[in-house]
């Protein structure tokens, strides 16, 4: 191990592996979240073994994994072949970087080849080697050492992988690593919380058909695009569906809002796909929906925004789907995640310490949000009164910082009605802004009304809307041209009032 630039983490990792092999261990599962390196460490394991002790073998099960690792793997200087569908055999070189489903079409099905040799057998994205094609395969190599990598280290039911590895090198979490500066934390909205019940469970998770009718309705899909406007800043999105149908739903809401989206699934070729992502990369669109194909192996870190409109009870799949967002960029001070699907109600937050283990009898859970969960209502994840964000009760808000005090309860007296008021919402929502700040927006506020054509005092009322009180009497700001965040939370307002009216 002579990687200069390998974070000390990184290179403890190295040397634990290494220890654990000393101690007798072969079927090690080693644990990273997403951008914590796992691939670069990865490869200074293949590289070490492969130099010291003979061939490596790393299994994958999609083109962009195998893409991935094999451009870590010549980063670190180290010559490989490729089995995959279209790539040119080189059968020769020490590391083989291999397609689960092509080496188990060509040499466990049609036996047109034979497995290549292999010392160590390296597994990326391990959750996965439950399934029957991975056991096969392993179980061929079972003279060799075995490596799995992943995030997430459990089956799709939070189970853990015992049977299959002997034990577990954890790499720092996702707390740890926001806290060192190598990941952006969550800045979480979750404006619903769909009504699942009756969606039937097969596997651990939410029947997709099932699924996608109770989600892919034209009022949470309003809602999504509402609250993007809202919230999420116009940052480069990547938004999950349930279905294809419901992407594709989600993708033309978007373009009705004037936001520049697209969509992509399965069945969209290669070429289309990469094509849309480095659109997206470019800023030359906002929002990319899809079905399932971002969930692994895509890289993005100007990537800031994330939509959840697919609901999961599994809880791996939702840190995956998070970890897509949380890589640091430049001018990138955190990620926003839209949560419509519930998930960090029932799972918590993507910070939150998991307990991951081996034991197949035992699921995976965080401590801390099953002792949320255990508390009720004393404890439970709810949203920020002050700016909307999600917050824990009894905790300032992450976002804000706003800790709710219990206040006086005054009690108003009405025509033959009595009714509690607290008074303190409207002075502590209106505090949120400072004189200054809350005059530029009056300023960009006009503007918009003149842009538009709305009525005089239009602005005066989106005003009241945003701080919760009108603005002085007899001000007048010059208009100010509006910034995006304006124009988005404008934008946010018109939807719900058309919303609203349609509903009427």
């Amino acid at each position: 191990m002579n990687n200069p630039q390998l974070r000390q983490y990184q290179r403890d990792v190295i040397n634990e592996f290494q220890r654990r092999i000393d101690e007798g261990h072969h079927r090690i599962l080693w644990v990273a979240p997403t951008g914590a390196g796992k691939t670069i460490i990865g490869a200074e394991i293949i590289g070490d073994t492969a130099r010291a002790m003979g061939p490596v073998l790393v299994l994958a099960h999609r083109r962009e994994i195998i893409g991935q690792t094999s451009r870590k793997l010549y980063a670190a200087g180290i010559a490989h072949g490729i089995i995959q569908a279209g790539s040119p055999a080189r059968p020769l070189e020490l590391v083989q970087v291999a397609s689960i489903q092509t080496l188990w079409a060509r040499a466990m099905y049609r036996q047109s080849m034979d497995l290549p040799p292999a010392h160590l057998l390296v597994v990326d994205e391990a959750h996965h080697c439950p399934a029957e094609t991975y056991r096969k395969i392993i179980t061929a190599y079972s003279e060799a050492g075995l490596l799995g990598l992943t995030a997430t280290p459990c089956r799709g039911d939070g189970r853990g992988l015992g049977g299959i590895f002997d034990t577990i090198v954890e790499c720092p979490q996702v707390a740890d690593l926001i806290a060192r500066g190598y990941l952006v934390k969550t800045r979480v909205y979750a404006p619903v919380d769909p009504d699942l019940k009756g969606v039937r469970t097969v596997a651990g998770d939410y029947v997709e058909s099932q699924l996608a009718e109770r989600m892919d309705t034209d009022r949470l899909v309003g809602g999504i695009i509402e609250h993007w406007h809202k919230f999420g800043e116009r940052r480069r999105t990547v938004c999950f569906a349930v279905s294809v149908g419901h992407s594709i739903h989600i993708r033309d809401e978007f373009l009705k809002s004037g936001v520049r989206a697209e969509h992509i699934d399965g069945s969209t070729p290669k070429a289309e796909r990469d094509a849309a992502l480095e659109r997206l990369a470019a800023g030359e669109i906002e929002v990319v929906t899809n079905c399932m194909v971002l969930t692994e192996g895509w890289d993005m870190p100007d990537c800031g925004c994330l939509i959840l409109a697919r609901p999961t009870k599994k809880m791996g799949l939702y840190r995956q789907m998070v970890g897509r967002v949380l890589r640091p960029a430049d001018g990138k001070p955190d990620a926003i995640v839209l949560d419509h699907s519930g998930a960090v109600f029932r799972h918590g937050f993507v910070e939150d310490h998991v307990e991951w283990t081996l034991d197949p009898d035992k699921r995976s859970a965080s401590a801390v949000h099953s002792k949320r969960l255990a508390a009720g209502h004393a404890s439970r994840i709810l949203e920020c009164r002050e700016c909307g964000a999600v917050r824990v009760a009894g905790d300032p808000c992450f976002q804000c910082g706003f800790l709710p005090q219990r206040p006086p309860r005054a009690v108003d007296i009405y025509d033959g009605e009595l009714g509690l008021v607290d008074h303190q919402v409207r002075r502590a929502k209106a505090n949120v802004y400072d004189p200054a700040e809350r005059a530029r927006w009056h300023g960009m506020l006009t503007a918009i009304r003149i842009e538009r054509g709305f009525k005089p005092g239009w602005e005066r009322h989106a005003y009241k809307d945003k701080f919760g009180s009108l603005p002085p009497w007899g001000s007048s700001p010059r208009p100010i041209s509006p910034i995006p965040e304006v124009r988005s939370w404008v934008r946010s307002r018109l939807i719900a009032y058309a919303k609203a009216r349609g509903a009427a």
